[in-house]
């Protein structure tokens, strides 16, 4: 991997270098990752997914993670998301620490602060796009026409204002994808996780779909943090992160 640019301090920091010996921010941390270790253990072997992981996000800030496949990417979001706990480290989103909580109390700090968009959009096939835009906010206690009103303008801001009422199998593979994104948003998260946001779509589509996502972190100023292949896309971000056998590169 070539150089890339540190846009919180303006320093090149070259990629050689592990993430974790480099960790210099003067904002509150949206995410905060400490010393992130996860192992599965088959009898007497111990196999290491991740290796002692740092890295810190700050609000509007946009991250990108590359590697290979296996290299580790899928089980860091799965942890830092809370949906997988780590062998040992801490995971803290805007000062809530997840990391030894309850099921319970993770899916509340999860939902106060995280949106989720997927490779697969993960959308209800029975439910219009309204109603798949308007769940989280039902999760949450919203009443059913604050809901409502949320998941219109948003799905406004993602240019489909006019598909309201199709449901997943009416929509373009983009559509379904614009869809997830506003289910992402209407919820004010402080930090959107995207695993291969991208990765199912054709080049002009995804083109469109990456657009809207740097759109929605640089007029919202939601964080993103954007696993993908797509190096092109990756070096959009204010930081370019690579994963390798279980470590962060800068």
């Amino acid at each position: 991997m070539s150089n890339y640019l540190n846009n919180t301090n303006n320093e090149i920091i070259t990629s050689s270098k592990l993430l974790s010996e480099r960790i210099v921010s003067d904002k509150p941390a949206v995410l905060h990752c400490k010393k992130l270790e996860k192992q599965f253990h088959d009898g007497e072997h111990a196999l290491h997914i991740l290796r002692g992981i740092d890295l810190l996000i700050t609000p509007g800030e946009w991250v990108s993670i590359v590697g290979k496949s296996g290299s580790g990417k899928s089980t860091f979001l799965q942890v830092i998301a809370g949906l997988d706990q780590p062998s040992s480290g801490e995971v803290i989103w805007s000062g809530d620490t997840i990391t030894g909580k309850k099921v319970g109390d993770i899916a509340k700090i999860r939902r106060k602060h995280l949106g989720f968009v997927f490779q697969f959009h993960h959308l209800i096939g029975e439910c219009s796009a309204l109603e798949n835009v308007s769940i989280p906010l039902l999760v949450q206690g919203a009443s059913a026409s604050k809901a409502r009103k949320a998941a219109q303008m948003w799905l406004q801001r993602v240019g489909l204002e006019s598909r309201q009422t199709h449901r997943p199998s009416e929509l373009s593979g983009g559509e379904r994808q614009r869809v997830a994104i506003a289910r992402a948003l209407v919820t004010q998260p402080t930090c959107i996780l995207a695993d291969e946001p991208t990765g199912n779509l054709d080049e002009e589509t995804s083109a469109e779909i990456q657009e809207l996502l740097q759109n929605m972190n640089r007029e919202h100023g939601v964080s993103l943090l954007v696993v993908t292949h797509d190096l092109a896309f990756a070096q959009r971000a204010n930081r370019c992160l690579r994963m390798e056998l279980g470590h962060l590169h800068v």
